[in-house]
């Protein structure tokens, strides 16, 4: 069986703030196969940006991995040096930002922000760079790029600005992509177009894609897996078709009931009751879930929960791994 590109193991990253230590992450695991596109899903505040930082190595300094791995091809990026890691990031790895005009540069145009990426991964002569520039430009199906190579973000609308963002994150072909929210504030119009470009683009290069969204129709639409975390744990992690089709973990399927388009009518459509945990406490249960959860039992709260297959050890199907005492 060939390998993932991607192997996330008990990711684990707290915060130091004011109020005291936040527990962002607790034991993050998942994978990402070549090829593959995988969705990453959850509400605000679930953990999903964090992952994808501390995966490219780019958390702030308040941050702190306290344990887990993150592998490349069998390679524990948490353990290069950072010179390393910054040439892995932009050569091997991207990262698309959930807000395209805030992640570029506004006083440097956008064609030289695509030419600095190329320079630092790919350095040539000044016209091989702008060559390549205008050819990233192309790829993501930029019009006129000789023009827009000198425009500001301020410029340029969202969908362009996230056109540039992407074409920044490709330029050195990656061989694995992290889109962290790539179409948030884009009209739905706009949303398509970048998701098809993305699928387009991966099918073309062969990439692998993190698709980070709290959007799960959207997610159902473009990925062959999903991830579903809570409050920084991963509770269920299984084929799409699966996971639409049969939800295990209580909390999948009331995300899944509070999608218009995931269910057969208005009458089944509802809201996922209850709110995300203080992360700050100290008394985290072991399921992060069990206070919104209506299957709670004794059991829920007697040890820490681990991601295992579908019917135990032995489960026919390892594919569908899930974190819960009482699934549906």
């Amino acid at each position: 069986m060939r390998p993932p590109l991607l192997s996330v193991r008990g990711l684990t990253v707290d915060f130091t703030t004011r109020r005291g230590i936040v527990h962002v992450l607790d034991g993050v695991s998942f994978e990402v196969g070549a090829g593959e596109i995988v969705g990453i899903i959850g509400e605000s505040g679930s953990g999903k940006s964090v992952t994808a930082y501390a995966v490219t190595g780019i958390l702030e300094h308040s941050a702190r991995i306290r344990g887990g791995e993150v592998l490349f091809e069998g390679r524990d990026i948490l353990h290069l040096s950072r010179r390393a890691r910054e040439s892995w990031r932009g050569s091997e790895a991207s990262i698309i930002f959930q807000n395209p005009r805030a992640a570029l540069n506004p006083i440097r145009s956008v064609g030289a922000q695509i030419a600095d990426v190329i320079a630092r991964h790919c350095p040539g002569s000044a016209a091989e760079i702008r060559k390549l520039t205008l050819a990233a430009m192309r790829q993501v199906r930029i019009a006129d790029p000789e023009q827009r190579m000198e425009a500001f973000p301020f410029e340029l609308s969202g969908g362009l600005c996230q056109q540039v963002g992407i074409a920044m994150a490709l330029a050195c072909a990656p061989r694995l992509l992290i889109a962290d929210e790539p179409t948030t504030g884009l009209d739905v119009t706009t949303q398509a177009v970048i998701m098809d470009l993305i699928r387009s683009l991966a099918r073309e290069q062969g990439m692998s894609i993190a698709l980070i969204t709290h959007d799960l129709a959207l997610a159902a639409e473009y990925c062959n897996r999903l991830v579903i975390m809570h409050a920084g744990h991963v509770v269920e992690t299984a084929k799409t078709e699966d996971i639409t089709r049969r939800p295990r973990h209580p909390y999948t399927a009331k995300l899944l009931r509070s999608v218009p388009s995931l269910v057969d009518g208005i009458d089944e459509l509802q809201a996922v009751d209850g709110s995300l945990p203080d992360l700050l406490r100290d008394d985290l249960p072991f399921c992060r879930f069990a206070e919104r959860c209506d299957r709670r039992m004794p059991l829920c709260d007697a040890e820490k929960l681990n991601l295992v297959p579908l019917g135990g050890e032995d489960a026919e199907q390892p594919s569908h791994l899930i974190a819960c005492r009482n699934p549906l």
